[in-house]
């Protein structure tokens, strides 16, 4: 019995001297690359003075498959849980039993008649916060979530506050409690927290090594904004800005850029199964997630910008910037703004890049494609679902090139002149040197008028049969009229989407073939004319096409 109590002391005496082994480090987030869409790339950085285990408070929540830990020393790394002393905080909640375990405390009670109860706080161990095999989560109690909930409370104490007296052990009904001295009384209190424990072993001995942790987390990110000013009538002056909001952690002097792009982050809704703030169930159902139709990370969280296809566009696909190479290497574009110290729930707002370009002010007339894929008119209940995408209206437009050495990611843009607000609009992603157009306001001194009508007389319509399913070959003639009822000239570009093969049209405007109409029995096109109107000039424009229609 004896060797077998000598052996337990001996083991225990090892595990407290593992324990006493772990040594406290700071560690430092020393730059953050911020997404638009709530990612940041974090690189943290610990420095440690020789081999052995240390002990890190600051315990990131990686995305699955992006935790990694760089050294010049072979690095081990283990998320686990340690009673640790942090300051007390009202909004955590109070534990009185782990927060005054062995103070002399002094009970007064709600009922004025029982005399007050003096003793010392019993300290219970605190029990090893695992997993268990239904998955439970862990008794620490937690959370610091991204989307901005508060942390859960500390652990529910229990009904009974735990006294020893003179008597022996008095169990106080938590509920009768009214107010509680305590000597001695600090402003920290121990709790259970997750940490992260690095276990270094230099290539030298005694040798320093530095560690950096890189990692995608959530809470951090940048919303951009531009300021077009056309004061002057020739040139625009443009100006990008950004507002970054951290709702991570702090940061001190960490070096920060703004990223743009549409980068594939194919899992940024799972978080790493090595955080100790989540548990397998939570992990596989997260996967699951990923995998079911319509929660593909890809069109959802990542999904954060957009593009114009081409020259002159003057809208674009709402959620995502679609990159188009603008030399080697891959299409990301980092915007260095320095180092910046940031609290956790500050917000900065900053200029990130000005310049100038020369500008043309013109009027774009977008005549929207009013059937579906099987050639039927879109009924008006239809039309309601995306009213912009059936909005027939002409539009005052700029029409510049963008005059950054950097693209121009999607983002809001304020038109001002001479101090004066003329509109806002969002403006899409642009190459550096690229051609764009942006909309200011409806151009409601140009009155436009667009109408169709079939050709045809029912009895006359030729069927046509196609993948099993009859359509009617319907001739449609088109009529585009406009008026300036301005006294200046204006340059007009009409843009005319429709659905099948064009026969004719006035004046040979260029016609391009949609890729939308890929899937569908009728090809998709758009029809651009560019016209110059004087004051006062009417102007009337026609156009024959042939559709299928579905019977």
């Amino acid at each position: 019995m004896r060797t077998f109590w000598m052996a337990a002391v001996a083991v225990l005496a090892v595990a407290l001297g593992a324990r006493a082994a772990e040594t406290p480090v700071k560690s430092k987030v020393a730059a953050v690359g911020l997404f638009k869409n709530g990612l940041a790339v974090v690189k943290r950085v610990v420095q440690v003075p020789a081999a052995g285990t240390y002990l890190v408070e600051d315990v990131p929540e990686p995305v699955h498959g992006t935790f990694w830990v760089e050294s010049d020393a072979q690095i081990e790394t283990r998320m686990t849980t340690r009673t640790v002393e942090m300051p007390a905080r009202g909004s955590e909640g109070a534990d009185l039993q782990n927060d005054l375990a062995g103070r002399q405390v002094t009970v007064h009670l709600r009922d004025e008649k029982v005399p007050p109860v003096s003793g010392k706080v019993v300290k219970f161990e605190a029990g090893k916060a695992t997993w268990d095999r239904a998955y439970g989560r862990p008794e620490y109690g937690y959370w610091h979530g991204w989307s901005g909930a508060s942390a859960a409370s500390s652990p529910s104490p229990g009904r009974f506050l735990i006294l020893e007296t003179a008597k022996g052990r008095t169990f106080v009904d938590a509920a009768m409690i009214a107010a509680v001295e305590a000597e001695g009384a600090a402003g920290t209190v121990a709790r259970r927290r997750p940490v992260m424990l690095l276990t270094v072993t230099p290539v030298k001995k005694d040798q320093p090594a530095n560690i950096v942790i890189t990692y995608l987390a959530k809470g951090l990110a940048w919303a951009p904004s531009y300021r077009v000013d056309i004061s002057d009538p020739k040139t625009l002056a443009l100006e990008q800005k950004a507002v970054i909001k951290n709702e991570m952690e702090d940061l001190e002097d960490a070096e920060v850029q703004l990223i743009s792009g549409f980068p594939s982050v194919e899992f940024a809704n799972v978080t790493s199964p090595l955080s100790p703030r989540t548990n397998w169930a939570a992990f596989f159902t997260q996967l699951n997630q990923r995998f079911s139709p319509g929660h593909a990370i890809g069109g959802n969280v990542v999904s954060q910008q957009a593009v114009m296809y081409q020259q002159d566009r003057g809208e674009g696909p709402q959620g995502v910037d679609l990159v188009r190479p603008a030399g080697e290497g891959v299409d990301l574009h980092y915007q260095l703004v320095g180092r910046r110290t940031l609290a956790e729930g500050d917000s900065l707002a900053l200029s990130v890049a000005s310049a100038k370009a020369a500008y043309e002010r013109i009027v774009e007339w977008i005549v929207p494609d009013t059937r579906d894929a099987g050639g039927r008119y879109v009924q008006d209940y239809g039309r309601q679902q995306d009213p912009d995408k059936y909005q027939d209206a002409a539009w005052d437009a700029l029409r510049f090139k963008n005059p950054f050495d950097f693209p121009m990611t999607t983002a809001p843009a304020m038109v001002v002149g001479k101090e004066r607000f003329l509109g806002q609009r969002l403006s899409f992603w642009v190459n550096p040197g690229e051609q764009t157009s942006l909309h200011v306001t409806k151009a409601l001194s140009l009155r436009t008028r667009s109408v169709e009508h079939e050709e045809q007389k029912p009895d006359n319509r030729e069927i046509v049969w196609v993948g099993g399913h009859d359509y009617r070959k319907v001739t449609v003639k088109g009529e585009l009229a406009v008026t300036n009822h301005r006294q200046e000239v204006v340059t007009l570009l009409i843009r005319r989407r429709f659905s099948g093969d064009l026969l004719a049209a006035d004046e040979a405007p260029k016609s391009t073939l949609l890729e939308e109409g890929v899937y569908s029995v009728n090809k998709r096109n758009e029809l651009t004319w560019t016209l110059k109107l004087k004051p006062g000039e009417d102007k009337v424009l026609t156009y024959r096409y042939a559709v299928l229609v579905w019977n």
